[in-house]
Formats: structure tokens, C-alpha cells, sequence
């Protein structure tokens, strides 16, 4: 098919005729090949050199697979319009992956899910956290325990004390009394002492136990204790065996036994016997 000259080409160049005039009835007209130095028609189709080959007459060379095209000119009948090489498909790249039917129903049913362990450890059971309770349980069972005998021990120990003093006061009060024998304090006779025997001191009349004293420390009639050798407290009562002789004969010695009550706060001797 012939391709008219371009409208920018000088066709009055140096070695170039004017282009004949084309039937608008003829479609296509065969192209030939002219010689260097005839007229040229307005495209020259130039034969594809080998690879070999070098052009020598100064030509460019074309690639193989290059098109080269010309506007028409303005007395062409008509257009050809050239098929452009297929082209592939444009092809369409997800961006992202859709989620498919089991991770929507994971998301929506979040259920819990078992963490794998590091290496080297091991899972802890239910077995171990349960016997952890029980450790826990039985440590604090101990310590209840040890926290319910060390009370104990200090109740008793503290029952103990208050035990022993009230021995101690017993003992004072059997020494005081021992006292107030030897010396006729008939006002604190009466004081320390309870029922019958405080009876009996309430009922002298100071002159005659004055008189009836005087009489008794002469002759030397009157008890001393010499030890007092067990006493036993009971809540407001006690007993305490002791060791006596009376004053005029010292060498001969008796067991005596006061019984005595705690009232008035203070220890009272109640009864005594011999």
C-alpha cells in the first residue's frame, strides 16, 4: 500500500520528485523499488538487512519488530487503519485475602484456646494447683496450731505465776499470823483470821487478853512454826502443812495444818488444828 508524503517533507529536495497523482478509485497500488538516483515515491520499503550485514549506503538501521509509520498526506482517499498487536490481559491482583467461612465463625466464636509452653517448661496441671491448696491449707493449719499451744503454754505458764504467788501470799499470811501469836496482837488476830477462830479472838475483852496473854508468854504456851512445808491452792481456798513446836519445848516438833480462804482480798486463816 503506498504512503503518501508527509506534509513537513521537502519534496524539493535534491534527488526527490514530486509525487504522482493517486486514483482515489485504487485501493492499494503495488510499491517498487527504485534506484538511488530516480524519483522516490513517498516511502521507500526498505529491505530487512541480515545480522551479518552492515549498511553501507548510510541508511539507518531498523530493529526487527519496529513499525515505522507516516502521517497520510492530504490527497490519500482514505485511512488504513493497522491492527495493533494483541495485547495480554490485564490481570487484576487481590490485595488482600478474603476470610474464609471458618475464620468467620472463629471470630465470632472466640473460644479459648491452649497456649503452647516454652521449651524446657511444663504445663502445671490441676493436680499440682490442687496439692498447692493443700500445702497452702495444711501450713496454715500449722501455723494456727502453733499460734494455739505457744497461747497454751504462756496461759499456763502465766496460771503458774499467779499460782505461785498466791502460794507465796499464803505463806506470808501463815508467817503473819505466827507473828501476831507471839507478840498478843489481838487487832491483828482479828483481822487475819475467819470464822470460828475470829470468833474467839472478837469475843476477848482487851484487858482480860492482856492479862491472859501475859500469863501464857510466861510459861511460854504459845505455838511458833518452825517451817511451813506444803501448801496447795485451790481457787479461794488452801491448805498448807507446816512444822511447829511449841516455845517451851523447841525440840519436840508436830505437824499443823492451817485451812485458809481469800477473802477481803487477802489470805485469812480460817481454821487451824494440831
Amino acid at each position: 500500500m503506498p504512503n503518501p508524503s508527509e506534509p513537513d517533507r521537502d519534496d524539493s529536495a535534491a534527488g526527490f520528485d514530486a509525487a504522482p497523482d493517486v486514483d482515489p478509485g485504487d485501493e492499494a497500488s503495488p510499491v517498487r523499488q527504485s534506484a538511488p538516483g530516480e524519483g522516490e515515491p513517498a516511502t521507500e520499503v526498505m529491505a530487512e538487512p541480515s545480522q551479518d550485514s552492515s549498511p553501507e549506503d548510510g541508511t539507518p538501521r531498523l530493529n526487527p519488530g519496529e513499525r515505522r509509520f507516516t502521517a497520510p498526506g492530504f490527497d490519500a482517499a482514505e485511512t488504513t487503519v493497522i491492527d495493533a498487536a494483541a495485547e495480554p490481559a490485564t490481570e487484576v491482583l487481590r490485595t488482600s485475602q478474603e476470610p474464609s467461612d471458618s475464620s468467620r465463625m472463629s471470630s465470632r466464636n472466640a473460644v479459648p484456646q491452649m497456649i503452647p509452653p516454652r521449651f524446657g517448661e511444663r504445663l502445671r496441671s490441676s493436680n499440682q494447683r490442687s496439692w498447692g491448696w493443700v500445702l497452702a491449707l495444711i501450713l496454715i493449719i500449722l501455723a494456727v496450731a502453733a499460734i494455739a499451744v505457744l497461747g497454751t503454754v504462756l496461759l499456763t505458764h502465766g496460771n503458774k505465776r499467779r499460782v505461785a504467788s498466791q502460794q507465796d501470799e499464803v505463806r506470808a499470811a501463815i508467817q503473819s499470823f505466827d507473828i501476831a501469836v507471839q507478840k498478843g496482837d489481838l487487832a491483828a488476830l482479828r483481822s487475819m483470821t475467819c470464822g470460828n477462830i475470829r470468833d474467839g479472838y472478837v469475843n476477848y475483852d482487851e484487858q482480860a487478853w492482856a492479862e491472859t496473854y501475859r500469863r501464857v508468854s510466861a510459861a511460854k504456851q504459845y505455838p511458833v512454826v518452825a517451817s511451813i512445808d506444803q501448801v496447795v491452792v485451790n481457787d479461794g481456798h488452801a491448805e498448807a502443812n507446816v512444822t511447829a513446836f511449841m516455845a517451851y519445848a523447841p525440840q519436840v516438833r508436830s505437824t499443823r495444818s492451817f485451812d485458809l480462804q481469800y477473802r477481803d482480798h487477802q489470805w485469812k486463816i480460817c481454821q487451824s488444828t494440831g
